[in-house]
């Protein structure tokens, strides 16, 4: 009878004992708060973790509609779905890209880049779906004016507030994954520049009072990431399929001319079409006031239109790259080809054999033609 192989085992605490056990020491901590809704006395302070805090009744022609505001209290509900989006990686990790791995058989720097991209490519379609259902469900596709009008957007719906609490979890539980994944020094620097990209454009949008904005260009946003980052997976499969990269250059360029788009309408001709309303620090929209004046607005335009334009250049250096690379390529397998082929050709040579130099007739006569001698 075999015995089963022991797990080596670390010691209580220390570096390696936190990262293999990271995901079920979090569990804890989630089973802890979903106990205490148990209890009475407990409960109350349980729901802040779980749900969206900040409700109010808004009178509407049907009845009362419940709406959502931001405050204090949503750094607590964050930092509770930043513990559920732990669990999730752990799971996605273990279950899914690590069983690919081990058919791939990848290299250190190759086994990096697709657990980024496999762990990306579950988030972006997953953000890609509930974002189009939010949005199409609100209405913010059939009617476009409803980006601006009514500016500041200070109540929001629940599953926009409850969208938006979930992407900045993502994005900030990301920070500690660096240090669970043993990411490599050289990658962190890019790594940290997304994450910190990412954490202003979603902050910025719920701050502000931006979210249905801010909702349409995550949208185009994560679809393009999707399409990049499933493209690299495919291309760690089988290095010589790069159909969906193609596919991802267009999208990205479509993307980019919507993305300039939508900010230059609505920030550039939409918001100034609205009235400026009075400081109202109870209702919060001490941000959007100071917004929603012709100096900011002009600033953050005009840093939108920069970034966009440095992307991009990047993109365009980027596929100028790879299509040289690609010819280059393309050249030398024909040159490898032809040279080939040269080789292949039979050699000519003279029929009988070689006897002292001389060739020789098979009949023993000269294979030179004899000349006739005139009469």
């Amino acid at each position: 009878m075999a015995f089963r192989r022991r797990a080596k085992s670390h010691p209580f605490f220390s570096q390696e004992f936190l990262i293999h056990n990271h995901a079920d020491i979090v569990l804890c901590l989630v089973l802890l708060v979903l106990v205490a809704l148990m209890f009475e006395v407990t409960a109350k302070t349980a729901f802040v973790f779980i749900l969206p805090q900040y409700n109010i009744s808004v009178p509407t022609a049907d009845g009362e509609l419940v709406q959502y505001h931001y405050g204090l209290k949503d750094l607590v509900t964050i930092l509770f779905y930043i513990l559920i989006a732990i669990i999730l990686h752990a799971v996605v990790q273990e279950y899914a890209l690590d069983k690919i791995n081990r058919r791939l058989h990848l290299s250190k720097v190759k086994h990096s880049k697709f657990n980024e991209s496999g762990q990306l490519v579950a988030f972006h379609i997953t953000s890609v779906i509930w974002c189009l259902y939010v949005v199409v469900t609100e209405g913010y596709i059939s009617n476009p004016r409803s980006l601006w009008e009514n500016y500041p957007h200070v109540y929001l719906p629940f599953q926009v507030k409850f969208f938006y609490l979930c992407q900045l979890a993502y994005w900030l539980h990301a920070l500690p994954e660096l240090y669970f994944q043993k990411v490599r020094k050289e990658e962190i620097p890019r790594q940290l520049r997304c994450i910190a990209l990412y954490l202003l454009h979603i902050a910025g949008a719920y701050l502000l009072n931006l979210t249905r904005l801010g909702l349409i260009l995550l949208l185009l946003q994560y679809l393009a990431e999707f399409f990049f980052h499933m493209a690299r997976l495919v291309c760690f499969t089988d290095e010589n399929n790069e159909k969906l990269f193609n596919v991802w250059a267009v999208v990205f360029v479509v993307t980019r001319l919507f993305t300039l788009t939508l900010y230059i309408l609505v920030i550039g001709f939409g918001l100034p079409r609205v009235e400026n309303q009075a400081l109202d620090p109870e209702r919060g929209n001490f941000f959007s006031f100071l917004f929603n004046n012709i100096l900011f607005r002009m600033s953050v335009l005009l840093l939108v239109c920069l970034f966009q334009a440095s992307v991009m250049w990047r993109f365009i250096h980027f596929q100028l790259r790879r299509w040289r690379e690609y010819w280059n390529e393309q050249s030398s397998r024909k040159r490898a080809a032809s040279g080939a082929k040269q080789q292949a050709k039979p050699l000519k040579r003279d029929s009988g054999y070689h006897e002292n130099g001389v060739v020789k007739a098979e009949n023993g006569t000269s294979p030179r033609t004899k000349k006739l001698k005139s009469p």
